[in-house]
Formats: structure tokens, C-alpha cells, sequence
């Protein structure tokens, strides 16, 4: 019978911890190699997240370079940049000589500035140093931030069997082998070519000849997040990275994308939270306080606000007691409508899918949040009715709650849209600013319209 190996997943245990904890107070070298050998470089790092700074550095300078490397870009951010700390010029460049140029930069750049030109000149490999100078030159949040050199390209003017020769040298410093760009004598980016192609060719084939130009690429000033949509658009794993003039500099992967995604939409759950600023949870308490203060301060300002505003209605609450009663709900309403039109919005805009005017926008929310607030109007003005046995207040309430749905969909639709035009991360309309706005401009218009149909 045949055996089929299990696919069993790693699953990090105190027992595992510990274990590695005692090889390492052994100093027994050869069967700590011998447990962490077969486990993945991530799964490795997931363990040295654990450990404590000293045993986490023996099992780094104890490991080749080829596993270690891997090993620290997949670390936690600050345990890496504390076990850097630890390691000499020589020994990280010993690592960077191992990783690809994206990565290799992206470690280089967490380094204070003198470290960084310590480390780079211990990187052996001439070529890889130069690559790395140039690419450090890139801002972190542009296409030229997030590209990596290691690419397969080929010239128009060879034959199939030349070109299969020569990308056997090149694909060796190749992770993954996604496409084969093709460019001209001036090193201009023409064309492309997927291994099918260059198998089913036949060998005398001129590589111009079987090369597709309808090839996507960036420019290597673009926005990171321009490039994530357009490799997201069209369903891409990596994308080439040219200049201004055309010229092939290298490649983005998947794998960066993802990393810019994922950082995009961190920093987006943080703004829509109320937090400014790119905190953890294992922070200071001094930098998790800036982060959350500013907006805390105005939800602040905001409840004096509409403590001002009710205290110039004071009037009306002493004749109609029952206002004051429902003031939380049409508050909570204003803000939750508010909340729920921006978010809608802010996601239209990262995913690119918000298209027409804004006018257009605004009408649509209007009528919207116009069938919404009718349809809860109409239970609420049946509960206050049946509450109070007074049409007039139950009609007073409803039409403010109706009123106040319509304004706060209109605001949380106009101000990201507003925003976005300006150049400011639509993302702040989901948060606090957006809800304390809501909350005090419904205030404001219950008391108004409740005053006005009531005759106060």
C-alpha cells in the first residue's frame, strides 16, 4: 500500500519553547540544528518571537545565513530591529548578501543612518551593494521602494535556444520566475514572455518574434498604492518597474503588495478607531496616549458642544420633559448613519469603485438614508405615540430622527469624497471626527424641529 505523508501544521507550543530554551542553556548546538532544520523560516521566527532577546540571538548567529536571513524579515519589527542591535556590521551584511534586494533594503532602512553605511560597506558582492544604494535612494512608498533588481530579461534580437542558455544564469538568483521581460539595445521595456512561450517556440525563433507588448508596468515614482491597484486590477503576480524613459530598473512581487495591504488597511482600521499615528499594542504608554489623545479631545469638545446646544433648548425640556429622554437615541442615529455612509465610501475609494459626480452621490444617499429614516420613523412614532398618547410629540420625534438620517448620510457621503479630493486619507471620515460632527449637528436639528413643529 502506498504511504501518503501527512500534511501536519506547525502549531507553536509552550513545550516547543521550552525545549528550544534548554538546548540553548545546554549550548547543545547540534540537536537545536537538528529540531529547527526541518521547521519552515517562518515558523522559526515565530518561535524567536517568544524567546528572550539573548536566546533569540544565539539561535540567529547559530543558523547559515541562508535560514537566517529569511528568518529576521519575517520577525516581529521591533524583536528584529532589537536583535540587529545585537549583531555586528559584518554579521548583517553576511545576511543582506543572502536576501533579495527589496529585502535586503527594507532590513538596511530600519538601521540609524551610520549603521547603514557600516553594514553596506561589509556586503561583499559589489553588484548586490550597488543594487542596494540605488534602491535605498527609492521613498519607502513608491514603486522604487518596493521593487527588487533580481529579474529574468531577455533581448529581442536573441533566438529561442540563445535566450534559453543564457536565463538559465540569470534564474538562479531568481526566487520565482513569474515572467521574462523583453527589451530592446537602449534596455527599454517592449515586451514579455511566459516559459510556455519560450517551450513551444521553436529554437531559431527571434525572441521579438514571440514576445507579447502588450505588457503592464508601473513607473518607479508611482504611489505604492496605485501599484496595488493596478496589480489587483489585473490579477498580476509580479509587475516590471521602468522610468521615465521606458528603461527596465526591476520588479514587484505579490508578496510586497500584500505587505503594502496589508499595512494600508491597518493604518485605515486605526484612523476609522480614532488612533493617529502607526501604534501597537506593545508601545509605550507615552506613544499609545499621542496616538489616542488628539481624538479623544475632540469627542471632548464635541460633548461640550452639545451640552451648549441643550442647554439653550433648557426651555423646551421643561415643557416637554419627554425630549430630553430621547436625545442618546437620535445622537446615536446621527453618528451610526454618518459611520456607515463614510465607510461605505472610504472602501469605494481604495478599491477604485467609486465612479460619477459628486452630486450623483450625494442624491443617491438622500434618497437612501430618506427610505431608511422613513421606515424607522414610522416605528418610532408608533412607540412614542403608544408611549406618550400624544400625536404631536410622537410626530415631533419621528420627523427629527427622519430629518437628522438624511443630513448624517449626506455629511458621511460628502466629507471622505471631500477629502479624498484633497489629498487626505478618506479613512478620518470613519472615525471619531465623523461621529461627534453627527452628533452634535443631530442634536442641534432635533431640538430645531421638534421646537418648530411643537411651538415652542
Amino acid at each position: 500500500m502506498e504511504e501518503t505523508q501527512e500534511n501536519i501544521q506547525f502549531q507553536l507550543t509552550d513545550e516547543l519553547i521550552e525545549k528550544v530554551e534548554v538546548l540553548v542553556e545546554d549550548k547543545n548546538d547540534k540537536d537545536l540544528k537538528t529540531l529547527l532544520e526541518d521547521f519552515h523560516f517562518a515558523d522559526i521566527a515565530e518561535i524567536l518571537d517568544e524567546l528572550d532577546l539573548e536566546d533569540a540571538v544565539y539561535v540567529i548567529k547559530l543558523l547559515d545565513s541562508e535560514t537566517t536571513s529569511d528568518v529576521l524579515m519575517e520577525l516581529d519589527e521591533d524583536n528584529r530591529e532589537r536583535v540587529l542591535q545585537n549583531l555586528s556590521a559584518k554579521e548583517i551584511a553576511e545576511e543582506v548578501d543572502e536576501l533579495d534586494t527589496d529585502d535586503a533594503v527594507d532590513m538596511i532602512a530600519e538601521l540609524p543612518e551610520d549603521r547603514q553605511a557600516e553594514v553596506i560597506s561589509n556586503i561583499e558582492d559589489q553588484e548586490h551593494k550597488a543594487e542596494i544604494e540605488e534602491l535605498l535612494a527609492y521613498d519607502d512608498d513608491t514603486a522604487g521602494g518596493l521593487m527588487a533588481k533580481e529579474l529574468v530579461k531577455v533581448y529581442e534580437t536573441w533566438t529561442v535556444a540563445g535566450c534559453l542558455r543564457r536565463i538559465r544564469g540569470q534564474a538562479k538568483d531568481v526566487t520565482r520566475v513569474h515572467s521574462i521581460y523583453v527589451v530592446n539595445k537602449q534596455e527599454k521595456l517592449i515586451g514579455r514572455l511566459s516559459l510556455k512561450d519560450l517551450i513551444v517556440a521553436k529554437s531559431d525563433q527571434k525572441i521579438a518574434d514571440i514576445a507579447k507588448d502588450n505588457v503592464d508596468f508601473v513607473n518607479v515614482e508611482d504611489h505604492a498604492e496605485d501599484v496595488a491597484k493596478v496589480m489587483a486590477k489585473y490579477d498580476l503576480e509580479a509587475i516590471p518597474v521602468v522610468n521615465d524613459d521606458q528603461t527596465l530598473l526591476g520588479r514587484i512581487t505579490i508578496d510586497d503588495i500584500v505587505d503594502v495591504l496589508k499595512e494600508e488597511a491597518e493604518k485605515d482600521y486605526q484612523l476609522a478607531a480614532g488612533i493617529t499615528g502607526d501604534v501597537e499594542a506593545d508601545d509605550s504608554i507615552l506613544q499609545l496616549t499621542r496616538a489616542r489623545l488628539p481624538w479623544l479631545f475632540l469627542g471632548l469638545l464635541g460633548g461640550i458642544g452639545a451640552f451648549i446646544i441643550m442647554e439653550g433648548f433648557q426651555e423646551s425640556f421643561t415643557q416637554y420633559a419627554v425630549l430630553f429622554f430621547f436625545t442618546p437615541l437620535i445622537a446615536a442615529m446621527a453618528g451610526n448613519v454618518g459611520v456607515q455612509s463614510s465607510a461605505i465610501i472610504v472602501q469605494g475609494l481604495a478599491n477604485d469603485d467609486v465612479k460619477g459626480s459628486v452630486n450623483e452621490r450625494l442624491i443617491k444617499e438622500m434618497l437612501l438614508a430618506t427610505l431608511n429614516g422613513i421606515i424607522l420613523a414610522i416605528f418610532l412614532f408608533l412607540f412614542v405615540w403608544g408611549y406618550t398618547g400624544e400625536m404631536d410629540k410622537a410626530l415631533a420625534i419621528s420627523v427629527s430622527l427622519v430629518a437628522v438620517i438624511i443630513i448624517a448620510g449626506l455629511i458621511g457621503t460628502f466629507v471622505p469624497l471631500f477629502l479624498d479630493r484633497r489629498g487626505i486619507d478618506p479613512a478620518i471620515a470613519t472615525g471619531p471626527f465623523i461621529t461627534t460632527s453627527n452628533d452634535i449637528l443631530g442634536i442641534l436639528l432635533y431640538f430645531w424641529i421638534a421646537k418648530l413643529i411643537l411651538g415652542i
